[in-house]
């Protein structure tokens, strides 16, 4: 949704300029991962009309993002908590571009396709640090609460200049709780259907030179069944199949001296999802992940800032029992990762200047990986800048893997305001892939010979902003080479084709906050032989979303319409998944100022659809919060 936005150019070049002294000196003042939260309670001079929000990874620089040539999204607490959605991949389907899969309801396998690319075309960064699994390749949505979360940001378009590998289609970063000035405790409970319970609590504070925020979460459902008769393998069984999972995040920051921070941020979720397996057994599977990273910077002098962030992530997928011959037993990915960070502010205009080692190692009982470690070193430079109307961006990184050597990509891109109100926008990047170790080595399944993925894409964009309204579209062209197909023993396919369109408005007008959005897509093997012009596997190639809210006295309330065409679950397209509508209500009262009663009804129509064949979408559901918010 859009907030009291201005035209690019409604108050000219002073805008402009105000904009960006606020800025860049916020620059140096903030650690970088967080700075997008901090730029977003920036609040203009009296005289400077409302400015747009501000996200950092479109360029790891703060920019409003009205003024990024890459399409991105911002997602605010207060967002999170209004949305209909329950789980971090619905709230992501939820938006322009997006599209997600699912292996049922909430704690199970997920997949988000951003634009029409695979799950591990899309990179996720948690804080900053890298979160996709270095087995599958692919992030794993499913064990990050939604409370968890304090802002999300997501970048449409190659970023493998500025972030290496899996930024095929996208960057999707998350924001963990921060500290705030004072002592601000808050606490929830959720409940509704399959015996669905959430409880959850934490404090944010700040006082001198220290600030921080602490939270944990418990989440328990009994579930449904979610497969059906048609799931492949025999593994239907109509019993529940539930999920648990507790949540602790702890973030600490303390300022040294007027300007340096040092930062320690800290996340571990631990859950229990239960699946079917075949021969009617109910298996489990143990889900762990953990994140901890330290960051220490600020300014070396009036125009470089630089920034040292240590991170070591872990996720752990461990079958506990299964009839199933493919019982994999624990899977463990662990990787560390060293980033130098440096900004320069120059006469044409913030540039950055990245150093990166990434350790990525495996662990697997019984029969191990061939290889299992390896080593990534990475250099990237970055630049972006305005003039008058124009705006560029450009960046170039280097990527050399002990696996499989060097890997250089790129992104230039190019902005004109046409008038105060439209502006036009043009890029060009590439991107690439590298292979996951289950792809390379899983014992008699992986493929060693594989190589990098590569992908090419063009944009084209066009923007109007008016008072209190915002229209955007996007024509874009993905072209990869050397796709990895899915299954045993995965092959490079040579070439393979996606590109549509994306028209999304925003608007606030009369007391109501509104916004559409229209997709197509074109995702296609353009490989020949059998696969031939086939669709790629569980895209829809039309989906439409519509959502409006408004505020009368004590009350908010508002709905969501999500429609999506038919999509195929494989890559001879034999296996239709039929298109689908659903209508979210939501409806929050707020008691005093202090509690609020929050009712959410999802699928009003009980929809029965699927989004991987065989396994059934929730159906209808309602839930009730009650939240406190203290001083």
């Amino acid at each position: 949704m859009v907030s009291d936005s201005v035209p690019f150019r409604s108050a000219g070049r002073r805008v402009r300029a105000a904009a960006r002294s606020q800025f860049l000196p916020s620059l140096f003042a903030c650690p970088v991962f967080a700075c997008g939260a901090a730029m977003a309670q920036v609040q203009p001079q009296s005289d400077v009309p409302t400015l747009a929000p501000v996200a950092v990874t479109a360029s790891r620089t703060p920019m409003r993002v009205d003024e990024t040539i890459a399409e991105v999204t911002v997602i605010d607490r207060a967002q999170i908590e209004q949305a209909t959605g329950r789980t971090l991949p619905e709230l992501l389907s939820r938006q322009p571009g997006v599209q997600f899969s699912s292996n049922g309801g909430l704690g199970k396998t997920s997949s988000i396709y951003l634009r029409g690319l695979e799950a591990r075309h899309t990179l996720l960064l948690v804080d900053g640090v890298r979160y996709n699994s270095a087995t599958t390749g692919t992030p794993n949505l499913d064990n990050i609460p939604l409370d968890q979360i304090e802002r999300i940001e997501i970048v449409r378009g190659p970023m493998s200049g500025l972030y290496g590998s899996e930024a095929v289609g996208g960057v999707v970063q998350i924001f963990t709780r921060r500290g705030a000035e004072g002592v601000h405790p808050d606490a929830s409970v959720t409940a509704g259907s399959h015996h669905s319970a959430q409880l959850g609590g934490g404090l944010r504070f700040g006082q001198g030179i220290f600030d921080g925020a602490v939270r944990v979460d418990r989440t328990v459902t009994r579930g449904y069944s979610v497969t059906n008769p048609r799931v492949q393998f025999g593994n239907f069984n109509p019993d529940d199949d539930g999920f648990w999972q507790t949540a602790a995040s702890a973030n600490l920051g303390v300022k040294l001296g007027a300007a340096w921070r040092a930062d320690v941020n800290l996340l571990q979720s631990d859950g229990m999802t239960q699946f079917d397996d075949g021969l009617g057994v109910d298996s489990r599977a143990k889900l762990h992940t953990e994140v901890q990273t330290v960051r220490f910077g600020g300014p070396v002098t009036g125009s470089w800032h630089s920034a040292l962030r240590l991170s070591h992530s872990k996720d752990v997928y461990d079958t506990l029992s299964t009839a199933s011959a493919f019982d994999t037993g624990a899977i463990a990915t662990e990787q560390q990762q060293i980033t130098w960070e440096n900004h320069v502010a120059t006469p044409l205009g913030a540039a950055v200047l990245l150093l990166e080692n990434l350790e990525q190692k495996v662990r697997r009982p019984g029969t191990p990986f061939t290889v299992a470690d390896r080593t990534i070193n990475a250099i990237a430079l970055g630049l972006d800048g305005q003039h008058g109307p124009h705006t560029w961006q450009a960046s170039v990184r280097n990527d050399r893997n002990s696996q499989y050597g060097s890997q250089t990509n790129g992104t230039v891109g190019y902005g004109f305001d046409i008038t105060q109100a439209w502006r036009l926008g043009a890029s060009y990047g590439t991107s690439f892939v590298a292979p996951s170790f289950n792809q390379l080595y899983y014992p008699n399944f992986g493929n060693p010979n594989l190589q990098p993925e590569e992908g090419k894409q063009s944009e084209v964009s066009l923007r109007w902003a008016g008072a209190g309204q915002q229209l955007r579209a996007a024509w874009f062209d993905n072209r990869i080479r050397g796709y990895i197909s899915s299954g045993p023993l995965p092959t490079n396919i040579p070439r393979t084709r996606i590109d549509g369109f994306s028209l999304s408005y925003e608007a606030q007008w009369s007391g109501w906050t509104m916004a559409a959005s229209l997709d197509h897509l074109d995702p296609r093997n353009v490989t020949p032989g059998a696969s031939y012009d086939k669709v790629l596997p569980r895209r829809a190639k039309d989906a439409l979303r519509l959502a409006a809210d408004t505020e009368l006295g004590a009350w908010r309330m508002g709905g969501s319409l999500n429609a999506f065409s038919h999509r195929f679950d494989d890559a001879a397209n034999a296996l239709r998944l039929g298109g689908y509508t659903t209508l979210d209500l939501r409806a929050d009262w707020r008691l005093t100022r202090q509690w609020l009663l929050g009712l959410r009804l999802n699928n009003v129509g009980d929809k029965r659809y699927e989004t991987v064949y065989g396994y059934d979408q929730p159906g209808r559901e309602a839930f009730v919060t009650l939240s406190w918010r203290g001083l």
